[in-house]
């Protein structure tokens, strides 16, 4: 009988690490009946098979000076547009996260800006690679 990939422990600790990045492997080995170091060579395990693929930080935009919070849905306009557009958005800072979609428009972009000004400027950028929507957050609920 073969091994599964991943077992329950697996999760917990997938879960425990979700809930908080920086928690020792001590404190998860705790919650899920392991000592630190097994639950350490889970982790390197899960990284290694790219499960794991990084760890992050949730941060305050607002804190920062970065309070214009926006949605933009961008419509390339040519099959051509793509590979300009993709490294533009590349070198672009106050694009957070861009995602590729079916459905209305080609991308999904979601950025953080300083000022509406900074929102106008990558607004007439994007008109390079095609047209665009923007939708902007008025408060985050979740």
């Amino acid at each position: 009988m073969q091994t599964p990939l991943f077992d329950d422990i697996d999760y917990r600790i997938l879960r425990c690490l979700l809930q908080d990045a920086k928690q020792s492997f001590k404190k998860i080995g705790q919650q899920v009946h392991l000592t630190g170091q097994a639950v350490g060579a889970r982790v390197r395990r899960l990284e290694d098979l790219g499960v794991i693929r990084g760890y992050t930080v949730n941060w305050d935009p607002d804190k920062l000076g970065l309070p214009v919070h926006a949605f933009i849905v961008v419509f390339v306009n040519s099959n051509s547009a793509h590979s300009a557009f993709l490294a533009y958005i590349a070198g672009s800072e106050p694009v957070q996260e861009a995602h590729r979609v079916s459905g209305e428009g080609c991308y999904w972009l979601r950025v953080r800006l300083a000022a509406s000004t900074d929102l106008n400027v990558l607004l007439d950028e994007l008109l390079a690679f095609g047209n665009y929507k923007v939708s902007l957050s008025i408060g985050q609920v979740k």
